[in-house]
């Protein structure tokens, strides 16, 4: 199969959910990379997603709101997340996004999906504050566990960003892979389409990406979004 082919289609509808969040003022920063560079870093059974003939590291900063675990378990409120993340495609054609570091403000949430869907959270102490001048600036320094690594950088948002097939790759993504008890997994997810804007760096000043295994990424990242969020529903894992 054509990996490039594949068109990103809308989600499948999820009927019962295990879990639902909101993403909340967004700040997506990419970077290009070959992907036999990231190919070794990726869950047994999923290959790099590619666009053009490279793939994607992404750092992205937001909120997490009203984050809850299937109907009637009481929320586990508002907090800052900043992740590092790569683009998989699996045997069956799934694309999906796989964490290498997820750094949350709760500690509770940091438990929850580290023991129940094998994701690499940790906890750390953030911020996501809004400017005056309508800028985002995210902060991140890591607590638990290890200590070390941290992240700062502020993003200006612009105009609504107009479609392009670069856009779509890095944020029409209907599902993660992840490694848990020694299987790969897919877990699913649905949202609405994103209002993505356009944005402008600021300033960034990161350690984050290196203590994910990556290699040193020369430059800004040429492609920095925003999107003010969408509410998400997460499915059962296949």
């Amino acid at each position: 199969m054509d990996v490039e082919a594949v068109t990103l289609t809308t989600p499948r509808v999820i009927r019962r959910a295990i879990m639902t969040q909101w993403w909340r003022d967004l700040a997506f920063l990419h970077w290009p990379v070959d992907p036999e560079v990231v190919a070794p870093l990726l869950p047994p059974g999923t290959r790099p997603d590619t666009l053009g003939g490279v793939t994607y590291v992404g750092l992205i900063g937001f909120t997490m709101d009203r984050v809850g675990l299937g109907v009637g378990v009481p929320y586990f409120g508002h907090f800052a997340e900043t992740n590092v993340r790569l683009y998989s495609v699996d045997a069956a054609g799934r694309r999906g996004v796989v964490f290498r570091s997820l750094d949350a403000a709760r500690l509770l949430p940091v438990v929850v999906g580290r023991a129940l869907f094998g994701l690499n959270y940790v906890w750390s102490a953030m911020s996501v504050r809004r400017r005056p001048d309508g800028a985002y600036t995210y902060r991140s320094v890591r607590r638990w566990p290890g200590a070390g690594p941290d992240a700062a950088f502020t993003v200006l948002p612009g105009d609504p960003a107009p479609p392009d097939p670069l856009n779509d790759f890095l944020t029409a993504r209907w599902g993660l892979h992840t490694v848990l008890r020694g299987r790969t997994i897919y877990l699913p997810n649905e949202h609405p389409a994103w209002p993505l804007r356009s944005a402008t760096l600021v300033d960034l000043d990161e350690t984050l990406l290196r203590s994910a295994g990556l290699p040193t990424l020369e430059g800004p990242p040429p492609s920095v979004l925003f999107s003010p969020g969408v509410p998400v529903r997460f499915g059962k894992p296949a």
